[in-house]
């Protein structure tokens, strides 16, 4: 198993420059995080290739964030807006090397909040490919996100199934799944070719993995098993520092893990 370090929630007592290099020492083959786009790209992407962590994903902005605003994808009358969180998610991580760009979809309902996120999903694959990244899409509970727009598996397995684009895939987030439903290893078996990254954090306070509800010792290997061979991307909010909560990776990487 293969694990990610995500610097939206991890080593956050840092700059992100500084947050890449203190990932690495920590033991993580990678990184992902939320919103880079104050940190100038030229230094991101030397820490990246000091360090030699690939940047897994990141998020398209959120909007206007004091209103409550979490992504505009599926905004009825925000396309222009939208389309050009992508073009900036896109070309930031095309500049500093970044793999996929998870599209924020947004506080929305109904056929035509619907209608407007697969069309901007459309237009985003086409750029996607042309940058060299690939897309998700993630579910996000109703309890973090009341009335977010993706709320479980099966509606974001259908929407990939639609635009049926190469270049579209689900996170698969199992602190947001659990909390939305559970039953993760029956969902993650039904739509596991449609998934095209793993994050994870303990249930129902998004702590640290080795507390909570979820086995993520036996959970992550299970995925495994069932063929998925991507990179598992750590989610959760530490108490106090980040180094000071990291027995779960030792535990997850080391004898008798299965990793």
């Amino acid at each position: 198993m293969r694990f990610s370090a995500n610097l939206g929630l991890l080593f956050t007592d840092r700059p992100l420059v500084a947050a890449i290099r203190a990932a690495a020492e920590a033991g993580f083959q990678a990184v992902e995080c939320h919103w880079p786009y104050d940190t100038d790209q030229t230094e991101l992407q030397a820490a990246l290739a000091e360090t030699g962590l690939p940047m897994l994903c990141l998020n398209t902005v959120r909007g206007r964030a004091e209103a409550g605003e979490f992504g505009l994808a599926a905004l009825p009358g925000r396309q222009e807006e939208a389309r050009a969180a992508i073009h900036q998610g896109l070309e930031y991580g095309q500049q500093i090397g970044a793999r996929q760009l998870h599209i924020m979809a947004g506080v929305a309902s109904g056929p035509e909040a619907e209608k407007t996120f697969a069309e901007n999903l459309r237009w985003a694959a086409d750029q996607a490919a042309l940058a060299g990244m690939g897309l998700l899409i993630e579910p996000i509970n109703r309890h973090d996100v009341p009335g977010y727009f993706l709320q479980n598996s099966d509606q974001a397995a259908a929407l990939v199934d639609q635009l049926a684009s190469p270049h579209i895939k689900i996170m698969f987030d199992c602190y947001h799944l659990q909390r939305q439903g559970g039953d993760l290893v029956h969902y993650f078996s039904q739509y596991q070719p449609l998934i095209g990254h793993v994050q994870f954090a303990a249930v129902p306070h998004r702590g640290p993995p080795s507390c909570g509800e979820l086995d993520y010792r036996w959970l992550l290997a299970e995925f495994v098993r069932l063929g998925y061979q991507g990179w598992f991307g750590a989610e959760y909010r530490p108490v106090g520092r980040t180094e000071d909560s990291l027995g779960w990776l030792a535990a997850l990487t080391g004898p008798g893990s299965g990793a």
